[in-house]
């Protein structure tokens, strides 16, 4: 009978596989996000080069720079906001990518880094509209193998959900940041509901006056709410 492994070795054993495992995923998550950077300025000089003088000043594309872990590329009236958690996650056992084979010969590879696209308007952060809504758009997961997956709207939840098939490039990474400009621009704000905004607080209306503060968005955000023409 085989002895059952002291307390000892099973820290051993989970720090040597498990947490090393999950700072390799950390590392490639965080070299993904530095080239989703790089891709970022990139569009931007080449997108202004094509229609800078052909449109609004105020059209132009323009990128930001928010620090490790967050970017901004703003288009027009949106800016779309790249952040990259600090954590690594695993998927829960009844999640669909468990049944791929890729994911039953090392569980380990179900490890995740997330990369999560959020829309907001640009209003609402140019005049602090703090209880303005922003929208979850996409999540990229990078594995410990370099492999990514995306959850998202449209293009971007229906072109890039093979985990085991797909491998990060630049060129890849391109095609999911254009898919997330596409679904942006063609995103539009909506009027909202009459009853919502029909009894307003003399604060609101203050606050409204001053700082232009009535709740806007395109919809309720940081949810995957479907639209009419997504496919589940």
């Amino acid at each position: 009978m085989e002895k059952e492994k002291s307390p000892k070795k099973l820290v051993v054993e989970l720090l040597e596989e498990k947490s090393n495992l999950k700072q390799k995923v950390f590392d490639n998550t965080l070299e993904v996000f530095n080239e989703i950077r790089s891709i970022l300025k990139e569009i931007v000089a080449e997108i202004n080069n094509e229609i800078s003088g052909k449109v609004d000043s105020r059209v132009l594309l323009e990128f930001y720079d928010k620090g490790t872990f967050e970017v901004e590329l703003k288009i027009a009236g949106d800016i779309l906001v790249f952040n990259m958690h600090t954590n690594v996650f695993d998927f829960p056992p009844d999640h669909s990518v468990r049944q791929i084979t890729y994911f039953e010969e090392n569980p380990y590879r179900s490890f995740s880094g997330i990369i999560s696209i959020y829309n907001f308007l640009a209003d609402s952060i140019r005049f602090n509209r703090y209880e303005d809504l922003g929208y979850l758009i996409g999540r990229i997961f990078i594995n410990v193998d370099n492999h990514y997956m995306v959850e998202g709207k449209r293009q971007l939840g229906l072109l890039y959900r093979d985990y085991h098939l797909n491998v990060v490039s630049r060129d890849a990474l391109k095609n999911i940041i254009y898919s997330a400009i596409l679904y942006t621009l063609d995103f539009d704000l909506l009027v909202p509901p009459y009853d919502s905004v029909s009894i307003l607080t003399v604060r609101s209306m203050l606050e409204t006056i001053n700082k232009a503060k009535i709740k806007t968005g395109k919809r309720l955000g940081f949810k995957f709410y479907p639209d009419s023409d997504d496919i589940n």
